[in-house]
């Protein structure tokens, strides 16, 4: 169809009245736009929060408490303080990573990454999930050993060191706390966080009874009970984030309730070929061919109002900040498109 409108925010081009710019036969992968109308190039329904502050914070603390577990570790002859002195070092290095895809989330967009580096958060949460599943994989590992081969344990030191990193794993996992349920990237930075916490408590009160009655496999038996928790707890993330890597649709969005709300838009005869994926951890997008009824005038509104209205209500009901809407005309050429959805 010629003529087709895309709206997106801003200025008038090729003799039309839009909100955004118009093309003809816009070009997007193996198959023709007629017309498309972006909801958000320039912002997103959920922007993401800055955590700088908190991953700088969580990252020096933490590096600094690994060093400091270490040295006692080793001078106390303690296996336990050792251990999780290189668990805590996994989680450094998640922060590290988590931090970094934040920072390029926030990279604009280029020729060749014309989305950004939004997928990066994704990565980031999907990296955080596998590394605290291993690092919990070897705490296993570390705690059947001692089981089979107690050793006597420093209770003192231990109890010390591991109150130190209760405070210190509390303090970083509270610093992300607010971005916990709207980001997986930052949900997966708690998560370390909290896991390390309650690790250092097990730790706590395992030294604490083991310097009351003796019982040197209490240390890797409360190992065994908190590594198990961890990983039900990382599961989800897990799952969370390959889902988004796959691009799944997020499971707070229904896509059987955004095909009504697009059926139900003034004109729309039909729909097909629509998707909706996560384009970051915090951002969504969706794309749609909406079947207009031959010789409805909607989408011809003064100001391109009929893409810009769909794409607010995408917006505004689902989170959707990225909308590229295709409009075709009932009775026109079939797209091969809708043939392939029906196939």
């Amino acid at each position: 169809m010629a003529g087709h409108d895309h709206s997106d925010g801003g200025h008038a081009q090729a003799g039309h009245s839009l909100s955004g710019h118009s093309l003809s036969g816009h070009a997007h992968g193996s198959h023709a736009h007629g017309g498309h109308a972006h909801g958000g190039h320039g912002g997103h329904a959920h922007a993401p929060k800055d955590f700088g502050t908190a991953f700088a914070i969580g990252i020096v603390l933490n590096t600094a408490f690994v060093v400091i577990e270490a040295a006692y570790g080793y001078l106390s002859n303690s296996m336990s303080l050792v251990a999780d002195a290189g668990h805590n070092l996994s989680d450094v290095l998640g922060l590290a990573a988590a931090w970094i895809a934040a920072i390029l989330v926030r990279r604009r967009a280029s020729a060749r990454f014309t989305y950004g580096y939004r997928g990066s958060s994704i990565l980031a949460a999907l990296f955080n999930a596998v590394f605290l599943l291993i690092a919990m994989g070897a705490v296993i590992w570390e705690a059947l050993v001692r089981l089979v081969h107690p050793e006597p344990v420093a209770g003192t030191t231990v109890m010390v060191v591991a109150a130190v990193g209760i405070l210190v794993n509390g303090l970083t996992a509270w610093l992300f706390a607010s971005g916990a349920k709207g980001d997986i990237n930052v949900r997966g930075a708690f998560l370390h966080m909290v896991a390390d916490a309650a690790v250092s408590a097990g730790v706590v009160v395992a030294g604490l009874v083991i310097q009351l009655t003796g019982l040197a496999w209490l240390d890797p038996a409360v190992s065994l009970v908190i590594a198990a928790l961890v990983v039900w707890a990382t599961w989800g993330l897990l799952r969370d984030s390959v889902a988004m890597s796959l691009d799944a649709v997020p499971p707070e969005i229904s896509p059987d309730a955004v095909t009504g709300f697009l059926l139900e838009r003034p004109g729309v005869a039909g729909l097909h070929d629509l998707h909706i994926w996560p384009m970051s951890t915090t951002s969504v997008a969706l794309t749609v061919h909406l079947v207009m009824a031959e010789g409805h005038q909607a989408r011809r509104l003064p100001g391109n109002g009929f893409l810009t209205e769909t794409a607010e209500g995408l917006r505004a009901r689902f989170g959707i900040g990225h909308a590229t809407l295709q409009v075709e005309e009932a009775g026109g050429p079939a797209c091969r498109l809708a043939q392939d959805c029906a196939a």
